[in-house]
């Protein structure tokens, strides 16, 4: 069941898109404590306009997002990131006239304390030690790879239970890339952050992930475990 309490977030027959255009057709999928679930298919499949909807970025047509069991009507940013969800949009955003610590404070806004705060910018840092000594420069000056361990520090702040994750890898070189998913399983290992992640590089994500959402058309093709779908399955849920 997509309500399941074994959840952390559900989206149940979910319909949505952009003005008139409806791009999710009935997206039925659920993602549990401390697993990688990668949500894969292609250009144009419905898996960014997704996760902006179980986020609450874009309004939700039909259907329902579930939070621990209840439905969110409808999802509510701010109160996701309360609850422990943290959204992460492609392309490494960071504020790029600001100095890093001041992107991680942006980052803990809705942390309650300085203490809290102070203990995120910390979980942060030990995560991605490369940061530590950059604290004082722009955002703007940084590589690509840091720009990237920039925008998940700014989720990783404020601790949350389940990051939503739109393809980490985009603007990376190849060894960037595995280094880059390998880090997200690390911090879901050692965290115990679930995690939902849209990704290109297939091949990549599946060796990170405990399982695997293939969209269509806007519909879900395939969903289970990432062993479960071999080179063959790949290939018909793809075609």
């Amino acid at each position: 069941m997509p309500d399941s309490p074994r959840c952390i977030i559900a989206v149940d027959a979910l319909v949505g898109g952009y003005g008139k255009k409806q791009i999710l057709n009935g997206v039925s999928l659920d993602v549990a404590p401390t697993k990688i679930v990668a949500l894969i298919g292609h250009n144009g499949a419905g898996k960014s306009t997704l996760l902006k909807t179980i986020f609450g970025l874009i309004p939700i047509w039909g259907g329902r997002v579930i939070l621990d069991g209840e439905t969110l009507c409808p999802p509510n940013p701010r109160k996701l990131l309360q609850a422990g969800v943290a959204y992460v949009p492609q392309g490494n955003r960071v504020f790029t006239d600001l100095t890093v610590r001041e992107n991680l404070e942006i980052g803990g806004e809705t942390l309650t304390s300085k203490a809290l705060l102070k203990q995120g910018i910390e979980r942060a840092l030990d995560l991605f030690p490369p940061l530590s000594p950059r604290l004082t420069q722009r955002a703007g000056t940084l590589s690509g790879g840091e720009k990237q361990m920039l925008a998940l520090s700014n989720a990783i702040v404020l601790s949350p239970r389940l990051l939503l994750l739109d393809e980490p890898s985009l603007g990376l070189s190849p060894p960037l890339v595995s280094q880059a998913l390998l880090r997200i399983q690390d911090i879901s290992s050692e965290s115990g952050v679930a995690v939902l992640i849209v990704e290109q590089k297939v091949r990549e994500v599946l060796k990170i992930a405990h399982h695997v959402c293939v969209m269509r058309n806007g519909l879900v093709s395939f969903f289970g475990r990432t062993e479960e779908l071999d080179q063959e399955n790949l290939r018909e849920v793809y075609l």
